[in-house]
């Protein structure tokens, strides 16, 4: 699954292309940003979705895949519908709030898992839905108080209060009145009078509290609603991503990081991709001075780089800011590896931070075949060849080597490409690289 065959192509949305990915919901923690998201299985013709990813990144252009560390396994009592989560982190944990179908009853209900570590793994925190009233998309809001509300709903929108312990809550869900007024007018569907559709998205800037979601159907655009406090009155301010792109869905995240404001949403623009083959994109924006939204359109280009990457300390080959050809599997070694790698596949790492030179190149590889060669490449995959490295057979997928070769050319701060030579068939596996002075 990959976008761009050529090898100077300079897109970097999709953020991710090794799988479908779609119902962004990122977070900031330690100086990082932490993308949680819905993983649609190949040629899904429904919303097909057994577990989340989760994925990091601290320049917002190079990400690291960090695999599925929840799933519809981790719920006994659920059976089907993995569908867009939200993360927030509390009293040193992490706690994913999730739709999925009870078995029981045969509704969507929400139910929460936590963890002690941003990628997980997570456990189911209750053994049983938080709340269920058969409505999807939850999102959760700590206000300056350290009260916390959890919203969630389609077609109706809803909140709870979020006792401290981020698993109960006190009352019972309030139905927050979808108005013309607050959340804007829908033409053509008596039962459906205002925009709002689902994937709400609350936060609170300069004291003025968002609730940013997906508005209309079908094809959805994100629109959002202001209001002096978290439980509103809301009053609707227009749209943000009008309706665009091959996916009739879409799903909005908004953070602030390191001095930007980022919009994160879906599309369907990897191959094979479309309203159930959707994948993750972000943009970066800026707020109006008073405080409104700017139209926030579609772009493969995506956002700029914060910072560079240090090719002198390891790095986990399943980091890139583009991946063609190949897939990510979870390393015996812990973590993931880039596996399922073809003759002509690449990997493009942007912004690598050379400085005065490198002299050496080591890989972590593994092959129950013949093995193949890294090409390491500058500013394209037919671009200037820095080290050429062979790869030989271990035999087996998981039978991890360390190989090495001598670098030239490799100075100032440019984009790596490793690309993947050999025979047919797959070639071997890489678990992490890394350069020496």
């Amino acid at each position: 699954m990959t976008l761009f065959q050529g090898g100077t192509a300079r897109a970097d949305n999709p953020i991710v292309q090794t799988i479908y990915t779609a119902d962004p919901a990122p977070i900031v923690h330690n100086d990082r940003v932490y993308l949680y998201t819905g993983h649609d299985e190949d040629g899904s013709t429904w919303f097909t979705m057994r577990d989340w990813r989760v994925f990091s990144s601290s320049d917002m252009v190079n990400w690291t895949d960090h695999g599925s560390p929840l799933s519809l396994a981790t719920f006994s009592w659920a059976s089907s519908d993995a569908w867009a989560g939200h993360v927030v982190a509390r009293n040193n944990q992490f706690y994913w709030y999730v739709p999925v179908t009870n078995r029981a009853t045969g509704r969507m209900a929400i139910g929460v898992a936590v963890s002690d570590s941003p990628t997980g793994p997570f456990r189911d925190a209750l053994g049983r839905p938080l709340v269920e009233n058969g409505e999807i998309d939850p999102a959760v809001f700590i206000d300056d108080d350290g009260q916390a509300y959890l919203y969630w709903g389609n077609p109706n929108l809803w909140y709870v209060r979020l006792n401290p312990d981020m698993v109960s809550f006190t009352g019972g869900p309030t139905q927050i009145p979808l108005t013309t007024a607050g959340f804007g007018r829908r033409d053509g569907n008596p039962s459906r009078p205002t925009l709002y559709e689902e994937g709400p998205w609350v936060y609170k800037r300069n004291g003025l509290y968002y609730m940013v979601f997906a508005a209309n159907c079908c094809s959805e655009s994100i629109a959002y609603s202001t209001a002096p406090g978290p439980t509103g009155p809301w009053t609707f301010r227009g749209t943000i991503m009008p309706t665009q792109g091959s996916s009739f869905t879409n799903h909005p995240g908004v953070i602030d990081f390191r001095g930007n404001s980022y919009f994160f949403y879906h599309n369907g623009a990897l191959p094979g991709g479309g309203g159930f083959t959707r994948s993750v994109a972000v943009e970066r924006f800026q707020y109006n001075a008073d405080g409104t939204i700017p139209t926030i359109n579609m772009t493969t280009a995506g956002v700029p780089q914060l910072g560079t990457l240090n090719p002198f300390v390891r790095q986990e080959a399943e980091t890139s800011a583009w991946a063609s050809g190949v897939e990510t599997e979870p390393s015996s070694e812990g973590g993931m590896n880039v596996g399922y790698i073809d003759n002509g596949d690449w990997l493009r790492i942007r912004g690598t931070a050379f400085g005065t030179g490198a002299s050496t190149f080591t890989a972590r590889v593994a092959s129950a075949a013949g093995g193949g060669t890294i090409e390491v490449r500058l500013d394209s995959t037919t671009g200037p060849r820095a080290a050429t490295c062979t790869v030989p057979g271990t035999g087996g997928w998981q039978t991890w080597t360390t190989v090495s070769c001598p670098v030239t050319g490799a100075t100032g701060t440019r984009d790596l490409y490793l690309r993947f030579t050999g025979g047919s068939g797959f070639l071997f596996n890489v678990n992490w690289w890394q350069f020496a002075r």
